[in-house]
């Protein structure tokens, strides 16, 4: 037998050594999320009220969201709400990053450093399970985590009534908010997928990329100090079926049918092009582009009392 043949019984010890080393190396290699990360977009920097344009809307989705007057936000008791998780798309702020290790350097948990309007997020990594589905829902909701290859996978259950954009477009406190985590380099994206059974009739999908910064990004997530905002104790602002002021928003501003603005599961897909195309006109000169000028979404429309939010 030649020397280089592996006898029975026998093992060689460089694929002794081999076998050796590849028991100890892990199913997959974890990233390191830490730091601070800048955002590259600016999250709902500039919106029409009333657009929900891709939002696969369900008709109670669309009900309640035409129901929403921005003055809500200056009722007294909800000047220092959080906004719940999926403000991580929406708002412009940046991250901070950090984990917590067991004595045996396991991660335990990751977080995402609170911001002024958004509370902390802990990404669970200790296999501990959901909560009951009549646990209290919270603000900041209740997250697990995984890894799959090389993408941290969150689940986030358990959060309250939030805004899928910041112009009144909400989803429900059923909804399940799913995140990839993705780092290439210097650069991390976040790929989200909302289910929500009362308010969308599809998944909802969401994506934001951040930048590694070494100006550190500041945790802001408080103290909030409650101010009159102008709208009175046991008051809360909404519009009645019908009567939602803002509803041709998008159709004066850049002649966008209403069939359209209204979302629905059919506005996120190109094919709906075909289906309004015969309804639109493309405008001569768009009055409201391109910058932070007056304009709707900018500042509180005509008749509202609050003041611009965050």
């Amino acid at each position: 037998m030649h020397s280089s043949s592996i006898l029975p019984g026998k093992i060689h010890l460089p694929l002794f050594a081999l076998l050796l080393i590849t028991a100890r190396l892990p199913a997959f290699a974890e990233i390191d999320l830490t730091g601070s990360w800048a955002s590259v977009s600016q999250g709902d920097d500039i919106l029409l009220l009333a657009d929900y344009t891709g939002i696969p809307y369900s008709e109670a989705g669309r009900a309640k969201a035409l129901s929403y007057s921005q003055s809500q936000m200056s009722v007294p008791e909800r000047v220092c709400l959080f906004y719940p998780q999926t403000q991580l798309f929406g708002g412009p702020f940046g991250l901070r990053i950090s984990k917590d290790t067991a004595p045996d350097g396991k991660v335990v948990a990751w977080t995402l450093a609170g911001w002024e309007d958004r509370a902390p997020m802990t990404i669970w990594m200790d296999g501990r399970p959901q909560p009951s589905k009549n646990a209290p829902h919270e603000r900041t909701g209740f997250t697990t985590g995984h890894w799959e290859g090389d993408a941290l996978v969150s689940y986030t259950t358990h959060m309250k009534t939030g805004f899928i954009r910041r112009n009144g477009a909400q989803h429900s406190d059923q909804a399940a908010l799913t995140i990839h985590f993705l780092r290439h380099g210097d650069l991390l994206t976040l790929a989200a997928t909302l289910d929500d059974p009362i308010y969308l009739s599809e998944p909802l999908y969401w994506s934001r990329s951040f930048h590694q910064t070494r100006n550190q990004v500041e945790q802001l997530d408080g103290p909030c100090v409650q101010g009159d905002e102008g709208v009175e104790e046991g008051v809360v602002p909404h519009y009645l079926p019908g009567q939602n002021p803002f509803i041709d928003e998008m159709n004066k501003a850049f002649h966008i049918p209403v069939v359209a603005s209204q979302g629905g599961a059919a506005t996120m897909y190109p094919e709906f092009r075909k289906k309004i195309k015969d309804g639109f006109v493309i405008i001569d000169k768009c009055t409201r582009c391109g910058g932070r000028g007056p304009g709707p979404g900018t500042g509180p429309p005509p008749g509202d009392s609050s003041p611009p939010r965050r």
